[in-house]
């Protein structure tokens, strides 16, 4: 837990800086911008589409609530969507920048042996990615239970977020060997980190910075872990 705790202040000292601050604001801004876009010149089939998944009510003069429910759930696809596109862009162009600049400022003694980052990032970041989509596809229509819209984009957003950054956080630095021991051994930690970021999503203003911190998060946590592994290994680090 001490661990994890440290993970997010580090992670929050480093949203002060400038530079830091620049790589977590333009991937969710775009995202945004782009789901808006797309948003406009799809909504009526959008709205149409949701209406079939929307069970009918058998009440008349009831219609405008299913109708709302329809762009509700259009809202909320949206959403995961957007987030979702945050989180790649985040992964795929932002987080090599920022590994480079925590790892300068916090971890300069740590050396790099990651094996095909680039191209195992990318496969990790996308594989996720789908998954994620097919998981919201099989729950917009459970979001119409009362309750679930508090609890199963929380629960699916810590996964998604444990998913992605654990793998890219560490893909630089630790090898193909540390990296399953660091997995395996720290999966609890990682779980929490994905939680307390995906509960920032939630959050709303502060959802815009939520892909880039649960990003510096698992930075923090990953290479602090992997500092600690080398150490008390007693391997060079």
């Amino acid at each position: 837990m001490l661990e994890v705790f440290s993970a997010f202040t580090r992670s929050l000292r480093d949203l002060t800086r400038a530079d830091v601050l620049w790589q977590a604001l333009w991937p969710p801004l775009a995202a945004l911008l782009l789901w808006i876009a797309i948003g406009f010149a799809v909504w009526n089939h959008g709205v149409a589409l949701m209406e079939g998944i929307v069970p009918q009510l058998p009440w008349s003069g009831w219609e405008w609530l299913a109708q709302w429910a329809a762009v509700f759930l259009l809202l909320a696809g949206f959403a995961s969507l957007t987030y979702l596109t945050a989180v790649l862009l985040v992964a795929v162009f932002a987080l090599p920048h920022l590994i480079n600049l925590v790892a300068a400022h916090d971890y300069p003694e740590l050396g790099r042996h990651g094996e095909n980052v680039f191209l195992g990032s990318l496969g990790n970041t996308l594989g996720a990615g789908a998954i994620f989509v097919a998981g919201c596809v099989v729950m917009l229509p459970l979001l119409l239970i009362p309750g679930a819209l508090l609890v199963l984009p929380l629960l699916w957003g810590t996964w998604l977020n444990q998913r992605t950054f654990r793998f890219d956080a560490l893909a630089e630095h630790a090898t193909r060997a540390e990296m399953q021991r660091l997995i395996a051994e720290n999966r609890s930690r990682f779980y929490m980190a994905g939680l307390g970021t995906a509960a920032a999503a939630q959050v709303p203003l502060l959802n815009l910075l939520a892909p880039a911190f649960a990003a510096l998060v698992f930075v923090h946590l990953g290479l602090a872990a992997l500092r600690r592994q080398r150490q008390e290994g007693g391997v060079v680090l």
